[in-house]
Protein backbone atom coordinates (compact mmCIF):
# COMPACT_ATOMS: atom_id res chain seq x y z
CA UNK A 1 0.00 0.00 0.00
CA UNK A 2 1.50 3.32 -0.79
CA UNK A 3 2.00 5.87 1.33
CA UNK A 4 0.29 9.91 0.33
CA UNK A 5 1.37 12.53 2.39
CA UNK A 6 -0.21 15.13 0.35
CA UNK A 7 -2.02 17.36 2.17
CA UNK A 8 0.23 18.89 4.75
CA UNK A 9 2.54 19.04 1.94
CA UNK A 10 0.55 20.81 -0.93
CA UNK A 11 -0.74 23.38 1.91
CA UNK A 12 2.61 23.65 2.75
CA UNK A 13 3.74 24.44 -0.99
CA UNK A 14 1.02 25.15 -2.83
CA UNK A 15 2.36 28.59 -4.55
CA UNK A 16 5.27 27.13 -5.55
CA UNK A 17 4.58 23.56 -6.00
CA UNK A 18 3.05 20.60 -7.68
CA UNK A 19 3.26 17.97 -5.37
CA UNK A 20 4.18 13.83 -6.72
CA UNK A 21 3.75 10.95 -3.71
CA UNK A 22 7.38 9.09 -3.73
CA UNK A 23 7.55 5.90 -2.11
CA UNK A 24 10.22 4.52 -0.89
CA UNK A 25 9.67 1.02 -0.54
CA UNK A 26 9.48 1.10 -4.84
CA UNK A 27 11.91 3.62 -5.41
CA UNK A 28 13.90 1.50 -7.30
CA UNK A 29 11.87 -1.20 -8.48
CA UNK A 30 12.03 -0.06 -12.25
CA UNK A 31 15.78 -0.19 -12.01
CA UNK A 32 16.00 -2.54 -14.84
CA UNK A 33 14.54 -0.08 -17.15
CA UNK A 34 17.67 1.23 -19.05
CA UNK A 35 15.92 3.75 -21.46
CA UNK A 36 13.65 7.20 -21.20
CA UNK A 37 11.45 8.03 -24.08
CA UNK A 38 10.99 12.19 -24.74
CA UNK A 39 9.17 13.92 -27.39
CA UNK A 40 11.09 16.61 -29.16
CA UNK A 41 10.05 20.19 -30.56
CA UNK A 42 8.73 18.34 -33.75
CA UNK A 43 6.48 15.88 -31.70
CA UNK A 44 8.89 13.15 -32.01
CA UNK A 45 8.95 10.44 -29.79
CA UNK A 46 12.97 9.26 -29.33
CA UNK A 47 14.59 6.46 -26.66
CA UNK A 48 17.89 7.60 -25.02
CA UNK A 49 19.27 5.15 -23.38
CA UNK A 50 20.71 5.65 -19.51
CA UNK A 51 24.18 5.51 -18.33
CA UNK A 52 25.02 2.31 -16.96
CA UNK A 53 25.15 3.98 -13.57
CA UNK A 54 21.94 4.63 -13.41
CA UNK A 55 20.33 1.45 -14.34
CA UNK A 56 22.36 -0.40 -10.72
CA UNK A 57 20.07 -1.87 -8.23
CA UNK A 58 20.68 0.04 -5.02
CA UNK A 59 20.30 -3.37 -3.40
CA UNK A 60 23.96 -4.37 -5.75
CA UNK A 61 25.03 -1.29 -5.22
CA UNK A 62 25.14 -1.47 -1.27
CA UNK A 63 26.56 -4.74 -1.35
CA UNK A 64 29.34 -3.80 -3.97
CA UNK A 65 30.02 -0.70 -1.45
CA UNK A 66 29.82 -3.14 1.89
CA UNK A 67 26.60 -1.56 3.88
CA UNK A 68 28.66 -1.86 7.29
CA UNK A 69 30.09 1.68 6.79
CA UNK A 70 26.86 3.79 5.15
CA UNK A 71 23.58 3.74 7.17
CA UNK A 72 20.33 5.80 7.55
CA UNK A 73 20.49 8.75 9.19
CA UNK A 74 17.66 8.28 11.98
CA UNK A 75 17.75 11.99 12.37
CA UNK A 76 16.65 13.03 8.80
CA UNK A 77 12.75 12.97 9.22
CA UNK A 78 12.42 14.70 5.83
CA UNK A 79 8.39 13.72 4.43
CA UNK A 80 8.89 10.34 2.27
CA UNK A 81 7.52 12.76 -0.50
CA UNK A 82 9.10 13.96 -3.99
CA UNK A 83 7.98 17.24 -4.62
CA UNK A 84 7.69 18.12 -8.44
CA UNK A 85 8.39 21.89 -9.14
CA UNK A 86 7.36 24.34 -11.40
CA UNK A 87 9.69 24.60 -14.75
CA UNK A 88 10.48 28.06 -14.24
CA UNK A 89 12.17 26.47 -10.22
CA UNK A 90 14.06 23.63 -11.87
CA UNK A 91 15.42 27.09 -14.13
CA UNK A 92 16.66 29.44 -11.65
CA UNK A 93 17.72 26.62 -9.52
CA UNK A 94 20.45 25.48 -12.01
CA UNK A 95 21.31 28.72 -13.13
CA UNK A 96 22.24 29.29 -9.28
CA UNK A 97 24.65 26.28 -9.52
CA UNK A 98 28.16 28.11 -9.01
CA UNK A 99 29.93 26.27 -12.32
CA UNK A 100 31.97 27.34 -14.77
CA UNK A 101 30.47 24.50 -16.99
CA UNK A 102 26.93 25.73 -18.20
CA UNK A 103 23.88 24.10 -16.72
CA UNK A 104 20.71 24.82 -19.28
CA UNK A 105 17.32 23.49 -18.58
CA UNK A 106 15.08 21.32 -21.57
CA UNK A 107 12.60 18.65 -21.18
CA UNK A 108 15.78 15.80 -21.94
CA UNK A 109 17.40 17.21 -18.78
CA UNK A 110 14.27 17.20 -16.59
CA UNK A 111 13.61 13.71 -17.65
CA UNK A 112 16.98 12.67 -15.62
CA UNK A 113 16.13 15.20 -12.42
CA UNK A 114 12.96 13.36 -12.69
CA UNK A 115 14.52 10.09 -12.20
CA UNK A 116 17.39 10.97 -9.56
CA UNK A 117 14.87 12.71 -7.39
CA UNK A 118 11.90 9.75 -8.01
CA UNK A 119 13.39 5.80 -8.85
CA UNK A 120 16.92 6.67 -8.09
CA UNK A 121 16.52 8.59 -4.94
CA UNK A 122 17.54 5.72 -2.55
CA UNK A 123 20.64 5.53 -4.79
CA UNK A 124 21.33 9.25 -4.31
CA UNK A 125 20.87 9.23 -0.90
CA UNK A 126 23.82 6.50 -1.16
CA UNK A 127 26.00 8.73 -3.17
CA UNK A 128 25.09 11.64 -0.48
CA UNK A 129 26.82 9.89 1.88
CA UNK A 130 29.53 8.52 0.01
CA UNK A 131 30.71 11.45 -1.37
CA UNK A 132 32.22 12.43 1.94
CA UNK A 133 34.89 10.80 1.15
CA UNK A 134 35.16 10.76 -2.58
CA UNK A 135 34.65 14.37 -3.29
CA UNK A 136 37.81 15.92 -2.01
CA UNK A 137 39.75 13.91 -3.43
CA UNK A 138 38.60 14.42 -6.91
CA UNK A 139 38.38 18.06 -5.96
CA UNK A 140 42.13 18.15 -5.62
CA UNK A 141 42.79 16.24 -9.09
CA UNK A 142 40.82 18.74 -10.94
CA UNK A 143 42.38 21.51 -9.21
CA UNK A 144 45.69 20.58 -10.00
CA UNK A 145 45.01 20.95 -13.69
CA UNK A 146 42.61 23.96 -13.35
CA UNK A 147 39.26 22.41 -14.21
CA UNK A 148 35.97 23.33 -13.57
CA UNK A 149 35.17 21.60 -9.81
CA UNK A 150 31.69 20.39 -10.87
CA UNK A 151 33.46 17.56 -12.91
CA UNK A 152 33.72 15.86 -9.71
CA UNK A 153 29.64 14.99 -10.32
CA UNK A 154 31.10 12.81 -13.65
CA UNK A 155 31.12 9.39 -11.50
CA UNK A 156 27.78 10.03 -10.27
CA UNK A 157 27.05 8.83 -13.59
CA UNK A 158 29.89 7.00 -14.43
CA UNK A 159 30.06 4.66 -11.47
CA UNK A 160 27.05 5.97 -8.83
CA UNK A 161 30.38 6.32 -6.74
CA UNK A 162 31.28 2.62 -6.31
CA UNK A 163 35.23 2.20 -6.88
CA UNK A 164 34.69 -1.85 -7.79
CA UNK A 165 31.92 -0.86 -10.60
CA UNK A 166 32.80 -2.81 -13.65
CA UNK A 167 30.50 -1.98 -17.11
CA UNK A 168 29.54 -4.32 -19.62
CA UNK A 169 32.51 -3.31 -21.59
CA UNK A 170 34.98 -3.71 -19.27
CA UNK A 171 35.35 -0.12 -17.75
CA UNK A 172 36.12 -0.22 -14.32
CA UNK A 173 36.17 1.89 -11.38
CA UNK A 174 34.94 5.39 -10.10
CA UNK A 175 35.71 7.04 -13.32
CA UNK A 176 35.11 3.44 -15.45
CA UNK A 177 38.35 3.80 -17.37
CA UNK A 178 38.40 1.09 -20.55
CA UNK A 179 41.90 -0.90 -19.91
CA UNK A 180 43.63 0.70 -22.76
CA UNK A 181 42.84 4.46 -22.09
CA UNK A 182 43.73 3.35 -18.33
CA UNK A 183 47.46 2.62 -19.46
CA UNK A 184 47.95 5.58 -21.74
CA UNK A 185 47.78 7.61 -18.38
CA UNK A 186 49.78 5.38 -16.69
CA UNK A 187 47.62 3.34 -14.21
CA UNK A 188 48.52 -0.19 -13.76
CA UNK A 189 46.66 -2.80 -14.09
CA UNK A 190 47.55 -6.70 -13.43
CA UNK A 191 46.19 -9.98 -11.36
CA UNK A 192 46.94 -8.13 -8.29
CA UNK A 193 46.58 -4.25 -8.65
CA UNK A 194 43.92 -2.64 -10.16
CA UNK A 195 44.56 1.07 -10.66
CA UNK A 196 41.17 2.41 -12.18
CA UNK A 197 40.19 1.07 -8.49
CA UNK A 198 42.11 3.83 -6.47
CA UNK A 199 40.37 6.84 -5.98
CA UNK A 200 43.55 8.85 -6.09
CA UNK A 201 45.29 7.85 -9.10
CA UNK A 202 42.12 6.87 -11.27
CA UNK A 203 41.23 10.75 -9.98
CA UNK A 204 44.40 12.19 -11.39
CA UNK A 205 44.31 10.31 -14.58
CA UNK A 206 40.69 11.24 -15.46
CA UNK A 207 41.56 14.60 -14.89
CA UNK A 208 44.38 14.22 -17.12
CA UNK A 209 42.43 12.99 -19.82
CA UNK A 210 39.99 16.23 -19.40
CA UNK A 211 41.95 18.55 -19.57
CA UNK A 212 43.74 16.73 -23.14
CA UNK A 213 40.08 16.76 -24.39
CA UNK A 214 39.39 20.28 -23.58
CA UNK A 215 42.64 20.84 -25.52
CA UNK A 216 41.03 19.24 -28.23
CA UNK A 217 37.47 20.86 -28.36
CA UNK A 218 37.41 23.77 -25.82
CA UNK A 219 33.76 23.36 -24.92
CA UNK A 220 32.84 21.48 -21.84
CA UNK A 221 29.97 19.82 -23.34
CA UNK A 222 31.88 18.16 -26.15
CA UNK A 223 34.73 17.00 -23.75
CA UNK A 224 31.76 15.44 -21.42
CA UNK A 225 30.12 13.30 -24.42
CA UNK A 226 33.60 12.05 -25.74
CA UNK A 227 34.55 11.25 -22.39
CA UNK A 228 31.18 9.03 -22.56
CA UNK A 229 31.59 7.50 -26.21
CA UNK A 230 35.15 8.57 -27.43
CA UNK A 231 36.30 11.54 -29.60
CA UNK A 232 35.90 9.50 -32.48
CA UNK A 233 32.42 9.30 -32.29
CA UNK A 234 32.34 13.11 -31.08
CA UNK A 235 34.52 14.07 -34.28
CA UNK A 236 32.04 12.15 -36.73
CA UNK A 237 28.95 13.62 -35.33
CA UNK A 238 30.70 16.54 -35.47
CA UNK A 239 31.42 16.58 -39.58
CA UNK A 240 28.21 14.91 -39.96
CA UNK A 241 25.97 17.93 -38.32
CA UNK A 242 28.95 20.83 -39.82
CA UNK A 243 28.22 21.89 -35.98
CA UNK A 244 30.35 22.06 -33.25
CA UNK A 245 27.77 22.56 -30.04
CA UNK A 246 26.89 19.77 -28.47
CA UNK A 247 22.98 20.71 -28.77
CA UNK A 248 23.41 20.59 -32.56
CA UNK A 249 25.21 17.60 -33.28
CA UNK A 250 22.97 15.61 -30.60
CA UNK A 251 20.99 13.59 -33.39
CA UNK A 252 24.19 12.68 -34.42
CA UNK A 253 25.35 11.04 -30.86
CA UNK A 254 25.05 7.34 -29.70
CA UNK A 255 21.88 6.83 -27.97
CA UNK A 256 23.44 6.66 -24.59
CA UNK A 257 25.56 9.79 -25.22
CA UNK A 258 22.39 11.95 -25.81
CA UNK A 259 21.89 11.18 -22.24
CA UNK A 260 24.94 12.09 -21.15
CA UNK A 261 25.51 15.81 -20.70
CA UNK A 262 21.45 16.13 -19.60
CA UNK A 263 22.73 12.91 -16.68
CA UNK A 264 25.95 15.56 -15.79
CA UNK A 265 23.52 18.32 -15.14
CA UNK A 266 20.84 16.61 -13.52
CA UNK A 267 23.82 15.35 -11.03
CA UNK A 268 24.82 18.44 -10.53
CA UNK A 269 21.09 19.41 -9.44
CA UNK A 270 20.33 16.79 -7.55
CA UNK A 271 23.75 16.60 -5.19
CA UNK A 272 23.13 20.57 -4.51
CA UNK A 273 19.05 20.25 -4.28
CA UNK A 274 18.54 16.63 -2.81
CA UNK A 275 16.92 18.68 0.52
CA UNK A 276 14.39 20.19 -2.00
CA UNK A 277 12.83 16.53 -2.69
CA UNK A 278 12.68 15.20 0.60
CA UNK A 279 16.23 12.83 -0.01
CA UNK A 280 18.39 12.07 3.12
CA UNK A 281 21.85 11.48 3.28
CA UNK A 282 23.36 8.48 4.27
CA UNK A 283 25.93 8.55 6.90
CA UNK A 284 29.33 6.98 6.33
CA UNK A 285 31.50 5.93 9.03
CA UNK A 286 34.37 5.62 6.61
CA UNK A 287 37.18 8.32 7.98
CA UNK A 288 37.11 11.56 6.42
CA UNK A 289 41.09 11.76 6.85
CA UNK A 290 43.19 9.61 5.80
CA UNK A 291 47.09 9.02 4.63
CA UNK A 292 49.60 6.74 2.90
CA UNK A 293 52.07 4.52 4.13
CA UNK A 294 54.57 2.85 1.38
CA UNK A 295 55.34 -0.63 1.68
CA UNK A 296 58.27 -2.04 0.34
CA UNK A 297 57.63 -5.96 0.80
CA UNK A 298 54.21 -7.80 0.53
CA UNK A 299 51.93 -7.45 2.55
CA UNK A 300 48.32 -8.45 3.57
CA UNK A 301 45.47 -6.43 4.94
CA UNK A 302 45.09 -8.76 7.86
CA UNK A 303 48.23 -8.29 8.89
CA UNK A 304 47.46 -4.97 9.14
CA UNK A 305 44.58 -5.88 10.71
CA UNK A 306 45.45 -7.41 13.25
CA UNK A 307 48.42 -5.28 14.16
CA UNK A 308 46.65 -1.98 14.22
CA UNK A 309 42.96 -3.29 15.50
CA UNK A 310 41.40 -2.35 12.02
CA UNK A 311 38.61 -3.66 10.21
CA UNK A 312 40.01 -5.80 7.03
CA UNK A 313 36.65 -4.82 5.03
CA UNK A 314 37.86 -1.02 5.88
CA UNK A 315 41.30 -1.59 4.70
CA UNK A 316 39.64 -3.35 1.55
CA UNK A 317 37.74 -0.01 1.56
CA UNK A 318 40.20 2.30 1.58
CA UNK A 319 42.17 0.33 -0.78
CA UNK A 320 40.42 -1.38 -3.33
CA UNK A 321 42.73 -1.05 -5.73
CA UNK A 322 44.06 -4.42 -3.79
CA UNK A 323 42.12 -7.01 -6.19
CA UNK A 324 43.15 -10.01 -3.43
CA UNK A 325 43.70 -7.73 0.08
CA UNK A 326 47.59 -7.94 -0.97
CA UNK A 327 49.92 -5.08 -1.23
CA UNK A 328 52.48 -6.39 -3.50
CA UNK A 329 55.44 -4.13 -2.04
CA UNK A 330 58.22 -6.28 -3.20
CA UNK A 331 57.29 -5.77 -7.10
CA UNK A 332 57.35 -1.94 -6.29
CA UNK A 333 56.92 0.26 -3.46
CA UNK A 334 52.95 1.05 -3.04
CA UNK A 335 50.97 3.11 -0.95
CA UNK A 336 48.31 1.47 1.24
CA UNK A 337 45.89 4.24 2.76
CA UNK A 338 44.84 4.14 5.90
CA UNK A 339 42.78 6.16 8.70
CA UNK A 340 45.35 9.24 9.73
CA UNK A 341 45.30 7.90 13.37
CA UNK A 342 46.80 4.74 12.18
CA UNK A 343 49.59 5.84 9.81
CA UNK A 344 52.11 6.73 13.25
CA UNK A 345 51.36 2.97 14.11
CA UNK A 346 51.88 1.58 11.84
CA UNK A 347 55.36 3.04 11.23
CA UNK A 348 56.05 2.53 15.13
CA UNK A 349 54.76 -1.57 14.37
CA UNK A 350 56.02 -2.35 11.14
CA UNK A 351 58.27 -5.19 12.09
CA UNK A 352 55.51 -6.71 14.08
CA UNK A 353 52.67 -6.61 10.88
CA UNK A 354 54.98 -8.07 8.29
CA UNK A 355 55.98 -10.85 11.15
CA UNK A 356 52.56 -11.84 11.95
CA UNK A 357 51.97 -15.18 9.90
CA UNK A 358 53.16 -14.44 6.80
CA UNK A 359 53.48 -18.04 5.33
CA UNK A 360 49.83 -18.33 6.05
CA UNK A 361 48.75 -15.22 4.75
CA UNK A 362 51.41 -14.91 1.92
CA UNK A 363 51.58 -18.48 0.60
CA UNK A 364 53.37 -18.00 -2.52
CA UNK A 365 56.50 -20.60 -2.21
CA UNK A 366 59.47 -18.82 -3.32
CA UNK A 367 61.88 -22.13 -3.97
CA UNK A 368 60.55 -25.96 -4.54
CA UNK A 369 61.90 -29.25 -4.23
CA UNK A 370 61.58 -31.24 -7.62
CA UNK A 371 60.54 -35.08 -6.57
CA UNK A 372 63.50 -36.96 -8.10
CA UNK A 373 62.56 -40.55 -6.83
CA UNK A 374 61.80 -43.24 -9.90
CA UNK A 375 58.60 -43.73 -10.88
CA UNK A 376 57.20 -46.92 -9.53
CA UNK A 377 54.68 -49.21 -11.57
CA UNK A 378 53.42 -51.88 -10.89
CA UNK A 379 52.31 -54.13 -14.18
CA UNK A 380 49.62 -56.87 -13.84
CA UNK A 381 50.10 -60.39 -14.90
CA UNK A 382 47.56 -62.07 -16.99
CA UNK A 383 46.64 -65.36 -17.72
CA UNK A 384 44.10 -67.22 -20.26
CA UNK A 385 42.49 -70.38 -18.85
CA UNK A 386 39.68 -71.92 -20.93
CA UNK A 387 39.69 -68.72 -23.66
CA UNK A 388 38.69 -66.04 -20.85
CA UNK A 389 41.48 -63.88 -20.06
CA UNK A 390 41.58 -63.78 -15.79
CA UNK A 391 43.82 -60.91 -13.81
CA UNK A 392 45.36 -60.97 -10.79
CA UNK A 393 42.42 -60.43 -8.89
CA UNK A 394 40.73 -63.54 -10.43
CA UNK A 395 38.21 -61.67 -12.19
CA UNK A 396 37.40 -63.69 -15.74
CA UNK A 397 37.15 -61.07 -18.92
CA UNK A 398 36.74 -62.02 -22.20
CA UNK A 399 39.28 -62.48 -24.97
CA UNK A 400 39.27 -59.30 -27.15
CA UNK A 401 39.84 -60.11 -30.73
CA UNK A 402 42.60 -58.34 -32.67
CA UNK A 403 40.93 -56.22 -35.30
CA UNK A 404 42.66 -57.03 -38.65
CA UNK A 405 43.69 -54.38 -41.18
CA UNK A 406 41.20 -53.88 -44.13
CA UNK A 407 42.95 -55.51 -47.13
CA UNK A 408 42.97 -53.72 -50.62
CA UNK A 409 41.32 -54.81 -53.90
CA UNK A 410 42.90 -54.80 -57.28
CA UNK A 411 41.35 -55.63 -60.69
CA UNK A 412 43.08 -56.59 -63.89
CA UNK A 413 43.64 -53.75 -66.84
CA UNK A 414 41.31 -54.22 -69.59
CA UNK A 415 42.21 -53.74 -73.13
CA UNK A 416 41.16 -50.26 -74.13
CA UNK A 417 39.77 -49.14 -70.02
CA UNK A 418 40.95 -45.78 -68.83
CA UNK A 419 41.24 -44.98 -64.91
CA UNK A 420 38.08 -43.05 -65.87
CA UNK A 421 35.92 -46.03 -66.60
CA UNK A 422 37.95 -48.03 -63.94
CA UNK A 423 37.14 -45.57 -61.15
CA UNK A 424 33.24 -45.80 -62.32
CA UNK A 425 33.56 -49.30 -62.37
CA UNK A 426 34.34 -49.45 -58.75
CA UNK A 427 32.80 -46.30 -57.08
CA UNK A 428 35.90 -44.28 -56.29
CA UNK A 429 38.17 -41.44 -58.28
CA UNK A 430 40.48 -41.03 -60.49
CA UNK A 431 42.46 -38.67 -58.10
CA UNK A 432 42.27 -41.99 -55.67
CA UNK A 433 43.20 -44.24 -58.06
CA UNK A 434 46.51 -42.19 -59.28
CA UNK A 435 47.30 -41.97 -55.30
CA UNK A 436 46.90 -45.63 -54.48
CA UNK A 437 48.98 -46.95 -57.44
CA UNK A 438 51.62 -44.09 -57.72
CA UNK A 439 50.36 -42.85 -61.48
CA UNK A 440 51.53 -39.61 -62.60
CA UNK A 441 49.98 -39.17 -65.58
CA UNK A 442 47.09 -40.77 -67.37
CA UNK A 443 48.89 -43.72 -69.16
CA UNK A 444 47.82 -47.45 -67.52
CA UNK A 445 48.48 -50.95 -69.62
CA UNK A 446 46.37 -54.02 -69.99
CA UNK A 447 47.11 -56.79 -68.31
CA UNK A 448 48.58 -54.93 -65.45
CA UNK A 449 46.98 -54.94 -61.69
CA UNK A 450 45.38 -52.03 -60.40
CA UNK A 451 44.41 -51.15 -56.60
CA UNK A 452 40.87 -49.83 -55.78
CA UNK A 453 41.00 -49.64 -52.44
Amino acid sequence: MKRIYLIALSLLLASTVKVQAQVVDDADNDNEETEITVTNAHGKREVIELPEAMTMELDSLMHLYNTKYLRPDTSCNLPDVNPVYEKSVYMKRLSMLPTLIEMPYNDVVQQFIDRYSGRLRRSVSYMLGAQNFYMPIFEEALESYGLPLELKYLPVIESALNPRAVSRVGATGLWQFMLNTAKRYGLTVNTLVDERRDPVKASYAAAHYLNDLYKIYGDWNLVIAAYNCGPDKINKAIHRSKQNDYWQIYPYLPRETRGYVPAFIAANYIMNYYCEHNICPMMTDLPAKTDTVVVNRDLHFEQVAHVLGLDVDQIAELNPQYRHNIVNGKWRPSALRLPTMSVMKFIDNEDAIYNYMPNELQNKRTEVEVNDEEPTITRYRRVYKYGKQVSRNGRKQGRKKRERPAKGRSVTIREGDTLSEIAKRNNTTVTKLKRLNGIQGSGIRAGKKLKVK
